[in-house]
This record gives structure tokens, sequence and C-alpha cells, in this order.
């Protein structure tokens, strides 16, 4: 089992940042990638941003991209989402999830956080 703690939400104005945490416990040796998603009020689940344990491969969603940055820190076991210039839209739940392969798609991950409000005002 893994388990997965987020960690870094709040309340931001539009155009600020928050740097979100995913610390990762238990057997993640057996995970191969981390991913962020957020889910807002009616709307269905989507991908943030996802990043490989191994080499730090990452991959963004187009509504991110230039804005937000993953990464992470395999001594602590941890994964960060940066989020820059955050807007309004931005608001969500934020979910870190681990799985054995980097995709897009949520249910390929089989470990997930309880995850972390943003809330970005305008």
């Amino acid at each position: 089992q893994v388990q997965l703690v987020e960690s870094g939400g709040g309340l931001v104005q539009a155009g600020g940042s928050l740097r979100l945490s995913c610390a990762a416990s238990g057997r993640t040796f057996s995970t191969y990638a981390v991913g962020w998603f957020r889910q807002a009020p009616g709307q269905e689940r989507e991908f943030v941003a996802a990043i490989t344990w191994i080499g730090g491969n990452t991959y963004y969603a187009d509504s991110v991209k230039g804005r937000f940055t993953i990464s992470r820190d395999n001594a602590k076991n941890t994964v960060y989402l940066q989020m820059n210039s955050l807007k309004p839209e931005d608001t969500a739940v934020y979910y870190c999830a681990a799985g054995s392969t980097m995709v897009t798609t949520p249910s390929w991950y089989a470990y997930w956080g309880q995850g972390t409000q943003v809330t970005v005002s305008s």
C-alpha cells in the first residue's frame, strides 16, 4: 500500500502563488509516477501534471503549462506542485495520486490522497 498526504492549499488572490506538497509513504517503490489532479464543484476530476520518480520526466495539462511546475524530492518521497500566476479558474480541490504509469486518466492511478483546497479570489 502507498499512503499520500497533500498539504499547502489555501486562499490566494489572482496572480499569486502556492506550493502544494504530496508526501508519500509505504511501498512507494511499487509506483512509477505521481500525478496531480483537481476537481471543482460539479466538474469531473481533471489532470494537472505528472512526474516520474526515476528520471523526473514531466507532463502538464495545457491549461497550466508555463504557470505550474511539478518536481520531486526522492530522498523525502515528496512531490511538489509550484503554482504561479494563479487564476480564479484554478480553484478546486487538488489531489495527488500514484500509479504504475504516467497518464492523464485518473482511473489508472491506484493510490490517492485526501485532497487539499485551493481557492483563488479575483
